[in-house]
């Protein structure tokens, strides 16, 4: 139980850095990379990953897009259709469905309330998988990040490449990681 605990101290070292203005979108992005069986004890235990965040001097904003896919059939006219031949679905979701998760994540980051000091906690990527690329969805808010954005990844770093609930389908990112096996800058 103490490895998210270890995780969030990790994290806290990191965010009480001084923050560079001038990064890139993407270099804006802090992935928190844990197993992928600890999604339950993290979720239960985030507010130290809050705490650690306030007492750096940064605000806080959460988003947790556990029930995006589940949102975006909801409203869709044609979803029994979709239910009763679930290989029709495939263009629609390419087609649109990152586009309405990064519309969501835009949706907090510009918010007035979130600044150039806010941290942005992204929850529940977990769940899309097999859905969209958060790799594909990362690139679409990358713009929009202020402050940063911290997205908490249940699966596998290596060399860069990260692995969504340990796919074999990883990207390489330049997000910066923080890990329990001191990878990248939480070391």
């Amino acid at each position: 139980m103490a490895r998210i605990e270890d995780l969030a101290e990790r994290f806290g070292r990191h965010i009480a850095t001084p923050w560079q203005r001038t990064v890139a979108g993407a270099q804006r992005v802090v992935m928190v990379v844990y197993d992928k069986t600890m999604e339950r004890t993290l979720r239960a235990r985030k507010l130290a990953f809050e705490t650690a965040a306030r007492e750096a001097g940064h605000d806080w904003h959460e988003l947790d897009v556990s029930d995006a896919f589940a949102r975006w059939m909801a409203q869709d006219e044609y979803r029994e259709e979709y239910f009763a031949s679930p290989d029709d679905l495939y263009l629609k979701l390419e087609a649109e469905f990152s586009e309405v998760v990064a519309e969501r994540i835009r949706e907090v980051l510009n918010r007035a309330e979130v600044t150039e000091n806010a941290v942005v906690a992204l929850f529940g990527v977990g769940a899309l998988f097999g859905f969209a690329r958060m790799s594909h969805i990362l690139k679409l808010v990358e713009g929009d990040i202020k402050g940063r954005l911290v997205v908490f990844f249940p699966g596998h770093l290596e060399r860069s490449n990260y692995r969504l609930l340990d796919a074999r389908d990883g990207w390489n990112y330049l997000a910066v990681p923080i890990t329990l096996h001191g990878e990248g800058a939480s070391q």
